[in-house]
């Protein structure tokens, strides 16, 4: 017998708590990678990301994306339709601003359902194309999007003065 993964499905209120505390472990996990390029975590972390992922539901030219386990929100994708950004020269394009899964549930698939629903988002909106950034020390979520197509197309680089 088989049991079906999570279902993929757009988030609602209800869903901002949790994705609150994927947003602050999203933090957490870049903090680690190089404290001194990613901010920590603060005791407001959890209850601002929320907040911000709230104002974007009802925002047109975004989408938030949960991964829904029998009603535990196990990751979720926020991405956005955006114009032309001269600063990044780049043209419209969708960004995918945050995608995360709770760790006890990698490896399940959950992330690349994620991305198979914000890509099909964006190509219903008419996004010629989708950016977005990842830490270099994150190697699972670049073998991740380099298996979807994805491909390097620039490196930050920062120096502390």
């Amino acid at each position: 017998m088989t049991t079906a993964g999570p279902s993929i499905r757009r988030a609602t209120r209800a869903d901002l708590p949790r994705i609150g505390a994927l947003g602050a472990l999203l933090v957490e996990t870049h903090h680690a990678f190089d404290a001194q390029r990613f901010l920590g975590a603060t005791r407001g972390t959890l209850h601002g990301y929320a907040s911000f992922i709230g104002s974007q539901l009802d925002e047109p030219d975004a989408a938030i994306f949960v991964a829904d386990d029998s009603g535990e929100v196990l990751g979720y994708a926020y991405v956005a339709v955006e114009s032309y950004d001269y600063m990044s020269l780049r043209g419209p394009a969708g960004i995918l601003h945050d995608i995360i899964v709770d760790p006890g549930s990698r490896g399940r698939g959950i992330g690349r359902a994620l991305l198979d629903a914000v890509l099909a988002y964006l190509r219903s909106r008419g996004a010629p194309q989708v950016v977005l950034s990842t830490a270099v020390k994150n190697g699972a979520a670049q073998r991740l999007f380099a298996s979807a197509g994805f491909r390097s197309t620039m490196i930050e680089m920062t120096k502390e003065l």
